[in-house]
């Protein structure tokens, strides 16, 4: 798919084929996506654990339910924890990081950069004081875990699957499974080809750019220029609303099929 119709058609699948395998080159796909995302410092801040449903059992999976997380963890064929990993935290890793960028021309000299630049200026200056505060620690490890979540997802939508992240009880997850402390558990990402139509029926509510864009101060709101906003429209970024009976009846008729209330 194109960029922007890959962006367009990401929805929130909460009805999955139950019974139909993701391929594991699929899964490598989304990973290797989650690989490549943007990260500050060069630091490897997420870690992931696949599981296959089937390969849990029936108490983990209901120790594993929240409120918000009930019949899709019984239809999706495939969990992605993630985890944003503190260990990151350490000065020596930046400093190592940050040469070898210095090294294959992403920092450059133009700039500023250099090994020592690194060693006497943004270790001391910047990235210690950086890490001496926990919240901003916990803050840069989710956020940029989270930017590899992201891109996970996209790559799954590209690869024809559905995804959708939920909250879960992390606790029985990292007893089961002898998590390390320091990874924080972030979302899991329920993988797996849709039951539903992967459009769900049109894109769902989302407010105009302008109520929370601004340009230049906060008293003016982004400008949307219209002939840009049917490009979008035109590429896929932009699609139909919901088309709410076709949808409800959609959502009806998956109902009876998994035995779910109505």
């Amino acid at each position: 798919m194109e960029f922007k119709q890959v962006l367009g058609n990401r929805r929130s699948i909460r009805y999955f084929e139950p019974d139909r395998p993701v391929e594991k080159d699929k899964i490598q796909v989304m990973l290797e996506a989650a690989n490549r995302a943007s990260r500050s410092g060069n630091i490897d801040y997420w870690k992931a654990l696949v599981v296959y449903r089937d390969e849990l059992s029936a108490e983990l999976i209901d120790q594993m339910r929240v409120p918000t997380t009930t019949a899709d963890l019984d239809l999706a064929p495939v969990y992605i924890f993630w985890f944003a990993d503190m260990s990151y935290a350490d000065p020596a890793n930046f400093q190592k990081n940050l040469k070898e960028l210095v090294s294959v021309g992403a920092l450059n000299p133009s700039h500023g950069w250099s090994d020592a630049y690194v060693d006497d200026v943004v270790i001391g200056t910047v990235i210690k004081p950086l890490l001496s505060d926990m919240a901003t620690v916990a803050w840069m490890g989710t956020l940029e875990t989270g930017l590899a979540i992201c891109q996970a997802m996209l790559a799954g939508v590209d690869e024809g699957l559905g995804v959708c992240l939920h909250a879960y009880n992390a606790e029985p997850v990292k007893a089961a499974f002898g998590l390390p402390e320091h990874w924080v558990p972030c979302w899991v990402l329920l993988v797996g080809y849709p039951a539903e139509h992967p459009q769900t029926g049109g894109q769902r509510p989302r407010r105009s750019i302008s109520a929370s864009a601004y340009l230049n101060n906060l008293d003016t709101p982004w400008p949307e220029d219209p002939t840009t906003t049917e490009r979008l429209k035109r590429e896929g970024l932009i699609q139909d609303p919901v088309d709410v009976p076709t949808r409800m009846e959609e959502v009806r008729g998956l109902a009876q099929r998994f035995g779910l209330p109505e």
